[in-house]
């Protein structure tokens, strides 16, 4: 059995065949999933299954997605919860709010886990995953050149990728290509919750940025970037019908298949050149 341990990989024994053959047996490493409960004063809102650390960054992340929160004001403390078995205290995790803001847990909870995969699944209804954010005016311009240099860069941020080759990253470039922070994860859409969080807590302003995502470009992923007011999102892989339907609704430039020296420009060109 694998060692549990509280870092973001654990070794565990492997056999590596090859054309049939046990070759060798050798030790592994893991990128660690487990379960984070976020609470709200006190209740359960929400478990989602993603790689330890960052845990703060990423319930802010979800919350301001979620439209829960929109200033610093919004959270007053977020506390890791004490005690449990297994040290289960550490994948729980309390958000105090200011008084003045109104939660509808009913309609917020979801109702079954969160996978690691897909956030939006674990949603109680499709129609809670559509918040209402102002679409983006920016008349922010990159070189074309500079998004193409987006993935080295994004996969040279990747250390726990680089010992497991099991997490998906996330990362915010300014327009001349230089990395403002990167996150990694298990969950696609929790690696952008981290990096949504990250310039929450410290107040950076992302409208004039760029995503970067280690995969495809799905719809929350999309909504996620309109909730932290990101302009341009690039992805290596390739985006939903819907993605695309919503970054052109809300202005967002959509920048698919991002490899080499090519790159296909979905919706709103004109933030290109």
């Amino acid at each position: 059995m694998p060692d549990n341990t509280h870092s973001t990989t654990l070794s565990t024994s492997i056999q590596k065949w090859k054309n049939g053959s046990l070759q060798s047996t050798i030790n592994d490493k893991l990128a660690i999933e487990e379960p984070l409960e976020i609470r709200v004063h006190g209740q359960s809102l929400a478990i989602t299954m993603r790689t330890p650390g960052h845990d703060e960054e990423l319930a802010a992340g979800f919350l301001q997605t979620e439209g829960i929160i929109k200033d610093q004001g919004d959270l007053v403390e977020t506390t890791h919860c004490n005690g449990g078995k297994h040290n289960l205290g550490q994948n729980r995790l309390n958000i105090s709010l200011s008084p003045n803001i109104e939660v509808d847990l009913e309609s917020l909870t979801r109702h079954v886990f969160a996978s690691s995969s897909c956030g939006l699944c674990g949603k109680a209804t499709i129609e809670s995953a559509q918040q209402n954010f102002d679409p983006i005016e920016s008349d922010v311009r990159v070189l074309p050149e500079t998004i193409t240099s987006l993935p080295a860069l994004l996969r040279n941020a990747q250390p726990t990728f680089d010992q497991t080759g099991g997490l998906h990253a996330a990362a915010v470039f300014d327009t001349k290509g230089k990395l403002v922070v990167c996150r990694e994860d298990v969950g696609r859409h929790n690696a952008v919750d981290k990096i949504v969080g990250y310039g929450f807590l410290n107040k950076l302003p992302f409208d004039k940025h760029i995503l970067m995502v280690s995969g495809r470009a799905s719809f929350e992923i999309m909504q996620k970037a309109l909730a932290a007011r990101l302009p341009i999102l690039a992805a290596v892989s390739a985006p939903s019908s819907l993605a695309v339907d919503f970054a052109q609704e809300n202005g967002q430039t959509l920048i698919g298949f991002v490899r080499g020296e090519t790159m296909n420009i979905y919706t709103h060109p004109e933030r290109i050149g």
